[in-house]
């Protein structure tokens, strides 16, 4: 099966319910495995300015996903993308983490990521 990374625009349209209803049933299946997120996404996710019941709901969100650090790995992706491409390096960092373990990144936000060597997007509000 292939696995996911989740960029920070993804949950938020998620939550929101702003996704088509194929692209929400397309969050359903991959959240229902357990998300894979950076944490880059974790501490944008933690910075939002909201309510106290989305704020849990955000956290209950990050408590049942699996974050995945900055490794050496991630560092080599990250400093190989920011050589080669104008990309702000916390999108370089999320790019890398996916390249680093095989994900495929889901993001509506395609420009920022177009055209990174092997990397693999998918946009939920495209399926």
């Amino acid at each position: 099966m292939e696995q996911y990374l989740i960029d920070t625009n993804v949950i938020s349209d998620y939550f929101s319910a702003s996704l088509p209803e194929n692209g929400l049933q397309f969050m359903d299946s991959v959240i229902d495995a357990v998300p894979n997120l950076s944490v880059i996404s974790q501490i944008e996710l933690l910075c939002w300015k909201t309510d106290a019941f989305k704020e849990q709901r955000v956290k209950d969100f990050i408590a049942d996903s699996t974050i995945f650090d900055i490794t050496p790995d991630v560092i080599t992706y990250c400093v190989n993308i920011r050589r080669n491409k104008k990309v702000k390096t916390p999108d370089a960092i999320i790019a890398a983490t996916a390249l680093a373990h095989g994900f495929t990144l889901i993001t509506n936000n395609e420009k920022d990521f177009n055209n990174i060597n092997g990397l693999k997007i998918v946009n939920p509000i495209k399926v």
